[in-house]
């Protein structure tokens, strides 16, 4: 079964890293056919459809998942709409939507969305098309010359993002991160649902929201006791439950059992949240602890300043990186998405 994405462009690489990631943590086997600007296809064995549900509602830089019916061109497309088998695909009533993903590539896609319509409505019999809420909802992909004319399979809602906005939390600090890049970061350390999360510098939770959500169990810690009760006070009211958080140094944490993930996002430069110390110091010695405290087969996502060198900071650790990503934030700071995993080498 081939699987068409229709991803976020909002950054180049992160959203097929994230794509990955998840499909890896829920045991999905894949391969990825092909690439295009803002759209991804891969391969999953039919076995596996349900398993897609669980997939979508984890992504956050992913907008749709569908599944590929036709592929096929401008010239092409009217006869493989009549000749296509729809009615194993519509059971009831339908809707027809069209995205162009080439931006000179000028038509009408309200034009395209009846005449598509209207094929298949001619198709099967007693079939009714429903624009507000289709049991079966097409999606026709216009790019690089190609029309993917797909089922959707799929939708991640944009609404949780807008909602849990740092501003809209019962708790709010400056500088705190997006919804959807705090549930990228998650997801890039491959946690599944149950797993054992830490936040080392949890700040006002917004990792710890995401992990939590998506079924994870979550350990908070942060230096300022206001940031701890703050994300308490969060953690309450998105719904989380299976949580422990507490104010203590990143540099000295003891937990009872290894953490399966870490995902976190430091402070920057000297200010209270970093207790006064410097910040490579303090990424520096927090690393060979959250070495100890982490699965060997554990996954750590960090993000730091660009001009902070993380190959420097990891030095006294075991720890080795797999993948990175760049984030300009502004014309003075790109924030680098960094995952990490320990290197099970024996010393020579």
């Amino acid at each position: 079964m081939e699987i068409v994405l229709i991803l976020s462009q909002e950054h180049q690489t992160l959203p097929k890293a994230e794509v990955e990631a998840v499909l890896n943590a829920e045991s999905i086997p894949f391969s990825f056919e092909n690439q295009y600007e803002g759209v991804l296809i891969l391969n999953v064995p039919d076995e596996y459809s349900k398993s897609l549900k669980t997939f979508g509602k984890r992504l956050s830089y992913t907008h749709e998942v569908c599944k590929l019916l036709i592929e096929t061109d401008k010239v092409h497309l009217n006869s493989e709409i009549q000749t296509y088998p729809w009615k194993d695909i519509i059971i009831k009533d339908f809707a027809v939507r069209v995205k162009r993903m080439d931006k000179d590539d000028k038509f009408d896609t309200t034009d395209v969305e009846w005449e598509i319509g209207g094929l298949i409505n001619n198709n099967i019999e007693g079939a009714k098309v429903n624009l507000k809420d289709p049991s079966s909802f097409l999606r026709l992909i216009y790019i690089n010359g190609k029309i993917f004319v797909t089922e959707r399979l799929f939708k991640i809602e944009k609404k949780h993002f807008y909602n849990l906005k740092p501003h809209k939390r019962p708790f709010f600090y400056p500088g705190s991160m997006s919804p959807k890049l705090a549930r990228c970061m998650v997801n890039l350390t491959g946690v599944k649902k149950g797993d054992l999360v830490l936040d080392p510098f949890c700040g006002t939770g917004g990792i710890l929201l995401e992990a939590g959500i998506m079924g994870a169990k979550v350990i908070g810690v942060d230096i300022d006791e206001k940031m701890v009760n703050g994300t308490i006070k969060n953690l309450n009211y998105c719904g989380v439950k299976d949580y422990q958080v507490f104010q203590g140094d990143a540099r000295k944490i003891c937990l009872h059992n290894k953490v399966k993930a870490i995902a976190t996002d430091p402070p920057y430069g000297i200010s209270a949240s970093t207790g006064g110390e410097e910040s490579q110091n303090l990424y520096a010695e927090a690393l060979v602890t959250m070495a100890e405290i982490l699965t060997d087969t554990g996954r750590l996502c960090m993000a730091t300043p660009h001009y902070m060198d993380i190959e420097e900071l990891i030095q006294g650790t075991n720890f080795e990186i797999i993948e990175q990503h760049h984030i300009r934030m502004h014309k003075s700071l790109t924030r680098v998405i960094s995952i990490l995993k320990k290197s099970l080498k024996e010393e020579r």
